[in-house]
C-alpha cells in the first residue's frame, strides 16, 4: 500500500469556493426565472422555457462543481481530467434537471410530481457529481467513506426537491433571489460533503508526482469551459431579467382563461 495523499480544497484559498457558490446561485436563480415563464405559458413556448431553465440549473451545478475543483489539490501527484467523461457529467446534470423540471411543469398532482421528481434529480446531480470525480487521473488510487457518500446523495435529493418546490411556488424577483441562495448554499453542501469521503493512497514509487497523466489539466480545459459556461449563465441572466413577462396562466390541466369566457 502507498501512503496517503493529503488533499485540500483550497488551492486558491476562498477563491474557487466563493465563485462556485456564486454560480450555483445564478445557475438557480436563472432556472427559478425560466421556471416561470414556462408556468406562465403554453405549447412550444413553455417546452423552450423549460429546457432553458433546465439547461441553466443544470450548468450552474456542474459549473458550481468543476469550480471548486480547479482549487482541489493532492500531495505528491499531479491531477487530470478525462475529456469524454467531464462532459458526460455536464450532459447528466442538464438531463436530469430536465428530468424533473418537465416531470413537475406537467403533472397534474403536484407534490408526488416534487418527490418523485426530486429524488431522481437529486440522484442524477450526485451521479453528475461522482462522474466528474471519476475523471479525474492522478498518480493514485481515490476512495470514498461510504456513510459520508450515502449523505451527500441525501443532500442532493433534499436540495432537488426544494429545487422543484421552488420553482412551483417562487414568483417575485426578492423570493427568487433568496430561493437561488438557499440553494446555492444546498449545491455547495452537497459537494463539499462528498468531497469529505475523497482519500487518495499514492502509487509508490519516488518518480509518481512527475509520471505522465492521460487527460487534460484543469487549467486547459476545466477552467475555459467553466468560464464558457458562467458567461453563458450571465448573458443568460440579463436577456431574462429584460425580456417582457408574459401573462399568468392556469396551472396545466384547467381551462384557459379565454375558455372561461366563451363558457360565461
Amino acid at each position: 500500500m502507498g501512503p496517503l495523499g493529503s488533499t485540500t480544497e483550497f488551492g486558491f484559498g476562498w477563491l474557487t469556493p466563493v465563485l462556485s457558490f456564486v454560480m450555483a446561485c445564478v445557475g438557480a436563480g436563472l432556472g427559478l426565472r425560466c421556471m416561470v415563464r414556462a408556468l406562465g405559458s403554453t405549447g412550444r413556448a413553455r417546452r423552450s422555457w423549460l429546457i432553458n431553465g433546465a439547461f441553466a440549473i443544470g450548468t450552474g451545478i456542474w459549473t458550481m462543481h468543476f469550480i471548486a475543483m480547479l482549487g482541489f489539490s493532492v500531495t505528491g501527484t499531479d491531477i487530470r481530467y478525462d475529456v469524454p467523461l467531464t462532459v458526460l457529467s455536464l450532459v447528466v446534470a442538464i438531463v436530469v434537471v430536465g428530468i424533473g423540471v418537465f416531470v413537475v411543469s406537467y403533472s397534474r398532482s403536484k407534490a408526488p410530481a416534487v418527490l418523485g421528481g426530486g429524488v431522481i434529480t437529486g440522484i442524477g446531480v450526485a451521479v453528475m457529481h461522482y462522474v466528474g470525480m471519476a475523471a479525474m487521473r492522478m498518480s493514485g488510487s481515490v476512495s470514498y467513506a461510504p456513510l459520508t457518500v450515502a449523505l451527500s446523495v441525501l443532500i442532493a435529493v433534499v436540495a432537488a426537491t426544494a429545487a422543484l418546490w421552488a420553482t412551483l411556488t417562487v414568483t417575485g424577483p426578492v423570493a427568487a433571489f433568496g430561493a437561488s441562495v438557499v440553494m446555492g448554499i444546498a449545491v455547495s453542501l452537497m459537494h463539499y460533503t462528498g468531497m469529505a469521503a475523497v482519500s487518495v493512497e499514492l502509487h509508490s514509487g519516488a518518480h509518481s508526482m512527475h509520471s505522465e497523466l492521460p487527460g487534460a489539466t484543469p487549467m486547459a480545459f476545466i477552467f475555459p469551459l467553466t468560464v464558457l459556461l458562467g458567461t453563458y449563465l450571465f448573458l443568460s441572466s440579463a436577456f431574462v431579467a429584460i425580456s417582457p413577462n408574459v401573462r399568468s396562466r392556469k396551472t396545466p390541466g384547467t381551462e384557459p382563461e379565454e375558455h372561461r369566457r366563451v363558457s360565461g
